[in-house]
């Protein structure tokens, strides 16, 4: 489980093929500090199992559905990258509950200053776009970001310079595909409205309780 709050930016510094997927190592800095082999980090929004360490790297090998469902089969060596380690108990929750779980990519379809701060426009598909809520949280490449506005086929999203500057943002340009996760909550809630045995859930008890 992660906050989307990124800690650092690493880079790709090399991508070996395997059979079935690839190993990929990255440089880092501050998420070396207690890192260990088998911890989880998110990888541009990608929750990965650290498999090898070295004293400012770290390996990890992407298989099956995260090279279907993520960008990171795209990645090369000199990518930028955001990443943060798992949470622990005494992790203070400055984003939303992340799981590092891809639902899928959209595309950048608007990005530029907006006065002091940024717009960023995303494109999603149909089957993202409807656990979007105005207001509600979404995780763009690992980042946690709050949608601004909803759109026919995607949402609006306002960033702070701060948010720009120590995340891999400043990298990105229109047309970019970027991984998409939605608010765990929402699907949660769906789950449950789709289930028999959960009658006793309906819309008008789910306001009742603040959704």
């Amino acid at each position: 489980m992660f906050t989307g709050i990124i800690e650092e930016i690493g880079e790709v510094i090399s991508i070996q093929k395997l059979a079935d997927g690839f190993r990929m190592t990255i440089s880092g800095n501050t998420v070396m500090d207690d890192l260990k082999i088998d911890d989880s980090i998110c990888i541009d929004g990608a929750c990965q199992t650290i498999v090898t360490l070295g004293d400012s790297n770290f390996t990890v090998e992407a298989v099956g559905e995260t090279i279907e469902k993520t960008t990171l089969g795209n990645f090369r060596s000199g990518r930028k990258v955001n990443l943060e380690r798992s949470v622990t108990l005494q992790t203070r929750l400055g984003g939303h509950l992340v799981q590092g779980h891809v639902n899928g990519t959209g595309r950048i379809t608007q990005w530029h200053p907006r006065g002091e701060n940024y717009y960023l426009e995303i494109e999603l598909s149909s089957d993202l776009l409807k656990y979007c809520v105005r207001e509600g949280s979404i995780a763009i490449d690992g980042i946690s970001l709050t949608i601004a506005k909803l759109l026919p086929n995607g949402a609006g999203i306002s960033i702070i310079p701060h948010t720009v500057k120590h995340t891999t943002l400043h990298d990105r340009k229109t047309g970019d595909r970027v991984n998409i996760e939605t608010d765990i909550i929402s699907r949660y809630v769906e789950r449950l409205m789709q289930n028999p045995q959960a009658g006793a859930i309906t819309i008008d008890k789910l306001k009742q309780w603040g959704y």
